[in-house]
């Protein structure tokens, strides 16, 4: 049975390609969300000030594992996560654990802003922050390269399961943990559509 990346008609909810479709390039699985992703002009100005490096003070770094848009739906791809909240929560969370800096002030400010200041689809709930840990512990334990120091351009053109290989994301890791999550979340989309 040939797998099927999610057509132009798909709604940015229910944009997903799972870990286990590791075949397509990088460029492919960008591509088919193109139409589902937010520009940068979409995204609220108190997410950029948290979230995007451009906004960082010389010398203050608050959050590690800050990245640019591109790199962060190529990190989305790579990780074999959506764009719901819970799908948001694990990519950040991965980013900033695989830099091996982030510590428990940095992820309960990181929450708190999500929680508190993020408006919308942006907003975490208390599981989303469950998630955004569990995925910190995960980054932080995983042998991967700092995702958020990661050049995609030259990984474009590989199938993703290439590209995992080259930066150290083990899959067999993050698929244990999503089965963890499946079982935790019995309601959530997001959680039951990653196995």
């Amino acid at each position: 049975m040939a797998i099927m990346l999610p057509s132009k008609e798909t709604n940015w909810r229910d944009w997903h390609v799972p870990l286990s479709h590791d075949h397509f390039t990088l460029q492919e699985i960008l591509l088919s969300a193109k139409d589902d992703q937010a520009s940068q002009d979409d995204v609220p100005l108190i997410v950029q000030l948290v979230e995007n490096p451009k906004f960082d003070l010389p010398w203050i770094n608050i959050f590690n594992g800050a990245v640019n848009l591109h790199d962060h739906d190529c990190i989305h791809a790579l990780l074999g996560r959506g764009f719901l909240p819970k799908d948001e929560a694990f990519v950040i969370g991965f980013t900033m654990g695989s830099t091996n800096r982030t510590d428990t002030l940095e992820q309960k400010l990181y929450a708190w802003a999500a929680k508190y200041l993020y408006p919308g689809p942006y907003k975490f709930s208390d599981e989303d922050i469950q998630v955004f840990k569990d995925a910190v512990h995960l980054g932080y334990v995983s042998d991967c390269e700092a995702l958020n120091t990661i050049d995609y351009r030259p990984y474009l053109s590989m199938p993703v399961r290439d590209a995992r290989a080259e930066l150290g994301i083990e899959t067999d890791l993050i698929s244990a943990y999503f089965q963890v999550e499946k079982k935790r979340y019995p309601d959530s989309t997001a959680s039951q559509r990653l196995i």
